[in-house]
């Protein structure tokens, strides 16, 4: 029987052809995670690696503001029916009983409409 050259060579360092000319990244397509957009996209897909930026951040446009409607306005105010709200806007919710000045950072229309429809002053500060 023959012996065949498969067993003779085994356990030779150049068995299965030359090594010094595949050490490099070249070989396999690149160091690391060198081409997941391109040649090792399927790589990629299978491994569940994320591409490229994901979501927004929004940048605030404008500070939060706190609100206070017209009908709270009337508890809040002292018996001289004054209030200082410097860092809150009113809105029109509510009716207002009686006469108020109401010191406020704003006023939608429809509140400034009935503080003054009662007699009372809306004074922005």
């Amino acid at each position: 029987m023959v012996r065949p050259k498969t067993k003779e060579r085994r356990g030779h360092r150049t068995y299965h052809g030359k090594h010094k000319n595949a050490r490099g990244g070249g070989s396999r397509g690149g160091r690391g995670d060198v081409g997941k957009c391109k040649h090792h996209f399927m790589r990629s897909i299978l491994l569940g690696t994320q591409m490229g930026k994901h979501g927004f951040v929004r940048l605030p446009l404008s500070p939060e503001v706190e609100v206070v409607n017209v009908d709270v306005l009337d508890q809040i105010a002292g018996p001289d029916g004054k209030v200082e709200i410097s860092d809150m806007k009113v809105l029109g919710r509510g009716r207002v009983t009686r006469k108020l000045t109401v010191n406020a950072a704003g006023f939608s229309a429809t509140a400034k409409s009935k503080i003054e429809a009662a007699g009372g002053q809306a004074v922005v500060v």
